[in-house]
């Protein structure tokens, strides 16, 4: 059985912009929308190179318990424009009741201008274990030990 995500639409917003959804049977991200308001309806919001931005979905979300959404970036708009999102993965708690939005940054050389309705992210369902803490004053021993980032090679 599927879990199930409950979405809300903010009062305000455009109800015509379609809800998250999976674009192909095995995709495990389902893709989300900018809904801009008034203000931004027309021209969208235009990112300039190293500019970001809050963007709006629209929507807010009842995550279930024990689970997570976390907000991705879209590979297309990565490779071709150099639009990511800054906090990657972000992470929704499933206690979270507030807006959804999406911070985007531009890296890449040119502006670009994210219009009502694009395909702006995607959002992942995964599953959460919250751990135990307990200190300690010794940590077991393994082959890496404390060696840090590169310490394993090339290859």
């Amino acid at each position: 059985m599927r879990p199930v995500l409950r979405l809300s639409r903010i009062d305000g917003f455009d109800p015509a912009v379609p809800l998250p959804g999976y674009e192909t049977e095995g995709a495990a991200g389902a893709d989300l929308r900018a809904n801009l308001p008034d203000t931004h309806r027309n021209g969208g919001i235009t990112l300039y190179p190293m500019q970001r931005a809050l963007v709006s979905t629209g929507l807010r979300v009842e995550i279930p318990p024990g689970f997570e959404l976390q907000i991705r970036p879209r590979s297309g708009l990565a490779l071709k424009h150099g639009i990511t999102l800054l906090n990657t993965p972000g992470t929704i708690d499933s206690d979270y009741r507030g807006p959804l939005g999406v911070i985007a940054v531009n890296l890449g050389a040119d502006p670009f201008t994210i219009r009502h309705g694009d395909r702006i992210a995607q959002m992942v369902l995964a599953p959460v274990v919250q751990a135990r803490m307990e200190l300690t004053e010794t940590l077991s021993d393994t082959a890496r030990g404390s060696g840090g980032f590169g310490s394993t090679g090339r290859g």
